[in-house]
């Protein structure tokens, strides 16, 4: 079962890079990661830390803080 928090984290991210037009392939290359592994966590597959939090976070133009609001 996948916890909660993941999955909210996980449709978060993916409603904010679609709001950019951007593929999730795209994304990560403006994240600086892995293209599987932004799908990893749009799907709750993966426990991101708190840099790559901060990472994406300023890949949307937002503090870790909005991005987990």
């Amino acid at each position: 079962m996948k916890k909660e928090v993941l999955v909210k984290f996980g449709d978060r991210v993916r409603e904010e890079r679609l709001k950019l037009g951007l593929s999730q392939e795209k994304f990560a290359e403006k994240v600086g990661v892995h293209r599987t592994y932004i799908g990893m966590i749009e799907r709750a597959e993966k426990n991101i830390t708190l840099e790559n939090i901060e990472k994406i976070a300023k890949a949307f133009n937002l503090t870790p803080k909005d991005l987990m609001d």
